[in-house]
């Protein structure tokens, strides 16, 4: 097993007091053992509100609705997953032998999720500022290149077919497969009369923003009306 400890400090830039709490962050269910859940829960809203403050102060401008945007793209699995992969977190999950012959170490799902248990931990073990500065370093990129403020994909699509006068766009679940710990599911949407498009994702949420960009980005060419 890699060094921990020695990647939590190389990596969220602070000394464990409580080695075990890390541990636990990075633990996964299938270990049938003391896993990261309470701890994700934790640090979701412990970067849920580093976000906000950041944001607030970042963009003193803005409306509620376009910081709300931009918090939601920030604090996303996907780009959780994003930070993950980043700071190659991957081979520091404890999985069990099944979760990890099905993939669980590739999973978005579990990947966010971890983030978010390290975000608890790190605020249990070293305080609001030790996450902050976490979060900053991290995160910085993502929001100091937000040049405006991110329209969700199902929203845009919505507004396109209003502005074409077509009927709202219709989502399907097409297919689930997967085992629990790391499902995939795969969703059609479709706007009568104009086109369709299909996407798989770790969440049907997930599935169906996908999707949406995908039909999104097969009308961008589109005059309007034409169909």
């Amino acid at each position: 097993m890699p060094d921990l400890i020695g990647w939590v400090k190389a990596e969220l830039g602070h000394s464990p007091a409580d080695a075990a709490l890390f541990t636990r962050a990075v633990t996964h269910g299938s270990r049938d053992e003391a896993d990261y859940q309470r701890l994700e829960f934790l640090g979701d809203r412990v970067l849920g509100l580093i976000i906000a403050r950041w944001l607030f102060a970042q963009f003193p401008g803005e409306s509620e609705g376009s910081l709300s945007r931009r918090l939601n793209a920030l604090v996303s699995g996907e780009t959780c997953a994003e930070v993950a992969r980043a700071i190659n977190l991957r081979p520091h999950l404890r999985l069990g032998k099944q979760a990890r012959d099905d993939g669980a170490g590739d999973s978005e799902n579990v990947l966010g999720d971890v983030i978010e248990a390290l975000l608890g931990a790190l605020y249990i073990d070293g305080g609001f500022d030790a996450a902050d500065a976490f979060v900053r370093r991290a995160w910085g990129d993502r929001v100091q290149t937000q040049d405006r403020a991110p329209q969700h994909p199902k929203s845009a699509l919505q507004e396109w077919a209003a502005a074409n006068r077509r009927k709202p766009p219709v989502y399907t679940i097409t297919d689930r497969s997967g085992p629990h710990h790391n499902p995939r599911f795969t969703v059609s949407v479709a706007i009568p009369h104009a086109g369709d498009a299909s996407a798989t994702g770790a969440s049907k949420q997930e599935a169906e923003t996908a999707a949406a960009r995908a039909l999104l980005a097969q009308l961008a060419g589109r005059a309007p009306g034409r169909g």
